[in-house]
């Protein structure tokens, strides 16, 4: 199946110090990065958390970087700060290509993301050799590969490890040099393993991103007033039918406890065990 991916930005990093430049601002090794696959990449702030999540990959002698629409004019302009004196060009080319999601598809020119999802850059004359399916696939296909995104409601305010990022080092390393937050990162990575982790949920009732999730046996919970801020939060959600599926942090001794959504009297969700 292929999906049009609408709600996608896509940025181009051209010129002779673009990936020196890349691998200075993001998490992954960029100098491994192939032209087949899609590589994931955190771009943090300087106390580690995530501003964007980006799909990178090589194309046509040049880096793209694919992340949710929503972000665009931000993670532009702050990452246009750091080109500084360096022969750097971020242009937004958005409505030049079109971004196909392909599912459990085999094509030629397709990036890899996993052994299920690639991403596909085509053009508007082209586009008519697909036969799109719904957005509502590719969403679910994500949650089933525990994909995450990062939008504007959370940007900012997750690590790479609530995100599974570290995991196999799919979207970290953690031998590569410094970028902005890197300290934080490796020093969590380093202590020990995350408090929280990135989990598949599933219920009959409304999910919305930025929703936070309720344990009555957290250590966290004991404190119910206004600085009660969840054992964890909805980064991406879908309603897939008629029930509701999202990918969410959770403290990660909780994971087998009965959790709600936004408080104790909130819908309840059920783990999707992977």
């Amino acid at each position: 199946m292929f999906v049009h991916l609408k709600n996608r930005a896509l940025l181009r990093v051209s010129g002779s110090d673009a990936e020196t430049f890349l691998q200075g601002q993001l998490s992954n090794d960029i100098k491994k990065l192939d032209s087949a696959n899609v590589q994931m990449n955190a771009y943090c702030q300087h106390q580690g958390k995530i501003l964007a999540l980006f799909w990178v990959l090589r194309f046509e002698g040049s880096f793209f970087l694919s992340f949710p629409l929503d972000l665009l004019e931000v993670i532009k302009a702050r990452l246009q700060m750091f080109v500084i004196m360096s022969d750097v060009v971020i242009e937004d080319i958005t409505k030049e290509h079109i971004q196909v999601g392909s599912i459990d598809e085999t094509y030629p020119k397709a990036f890899v993301i996993n052994q299920k999802l690639s991403l596909i850059i085509t053009n508007k004359q082209d586009i008519n050799q697909f036969n799109m399916g719904s957005i509502e696939d590719w969403d679910m296909a994500c949650i089933d590969s525990t994909l995450p995104e990062i939008y504007q409601l959370t940007s900012e305010k997750l690590v790479p490890q609530m995100l599974n990022l570290d995991i196999d080092e799919m979207g970290v390393n953690f031998s590569k040099g410094c970028y902005p937050g890197q300290e934080v990162v490796a020093r969590l990575h380093y202590l020990g393993s995350a408090k929280r982790r990135l989990f598949a949920f599933e219920a009959d009732s409304e999910i919305n991103i930025g929703d936070p999730l309720y344990c009555a046996s957290s250590k966290s919970a004991k404190d119910r007033g206004a600085r009660y801020k969840g054992s964890g939060m909805v980064v991406f959600r879908i309603k897939y039918n008629s029930k509701f599926y999202c990918l969410a942090t959770l403290e990660v001794e909780l994971k087998d406890e009965a959790v709600t959504l936004n408080n104790e009297q909130g819908p309840e969700l059920t783990r999707i065990q992977k």
